[in-house]
């Protein structure tokens, strides 16, 4: 699982109100994303090119329990990397399939606008503009398999431990 991408960059103690701020919360999730990052970046959720690859400063993620990662994958950003990743909002993260990578001093690595390759299983995190690379914390097996399964719902599917989403009937 390797990412290769543009940076954006957002500084130090994002919060999942700064991600996904409440007005946005109760909307269906494919309509949240226009909204993200909306209170302290303006339109930047027009400005994300599908792949892009977002950089945290520490302690991102802090905050409440809504689903903020999920709007970061609908967004159609590849992964986050991070010094450190709020504990809730890394297992939020894992749990719907947004790869998420600690890297201490990946804040300071990259500017935005470069180019990044983000090695989730070698755990590397190279800035390509700069030819600079840091060594990530390296994710468990098992969070591994539940990003690689598409989500803890998918995974559970698989193993049969519980039933498989009703699919609507399609339009005719």
């Amino acid at each position: 699982m390797i990412f290769k991408a543009r940076v954006w960059k957002v500084g130090e103690n994002i919060n999942t109100d700064l991600i996904l701020p409440n007005r946005a919360f109760y909307l269906p999730p494919e309509e949240q994303v226009s909204y993200v990052f909306s209170a302290n970046r303006p339109g930047w959720a027009e400005e994300v090119q599908l792949g892009d690859i977002l950089i945290g400063g520490k302690n991102f993620g802090m905050g409440s329990s809504r689903p903020a990662a999920r709007s970061l994958k609908n967004l159609g950003l590849s992964c986050l990397v991070a010094p450190y990743i709020n504990g809730l909002f890394f297992r939020n993260a894992v749990n719907f399939a947004f790869p998420v990578v600690e890297c201490e001093g990946v804040d300071e690595a990259f500017e935005e606008g470069d180019i990044a390759e983000v090695d989730v299983i070698g755990a590397k995190v190279r800035n390509l503009t700069q030819s600079r690379e840091l060594s990530a914390k390296p994710l468990p097996a098992p969070l591994l398999a539940i990003i690689q399964a598409g989500g803890i719902y998918p995974l559970l599917e698989k193993e049969g431990l519980i039933k498989p989403k009703a699919i609507a009937n399609p339009k005719r």
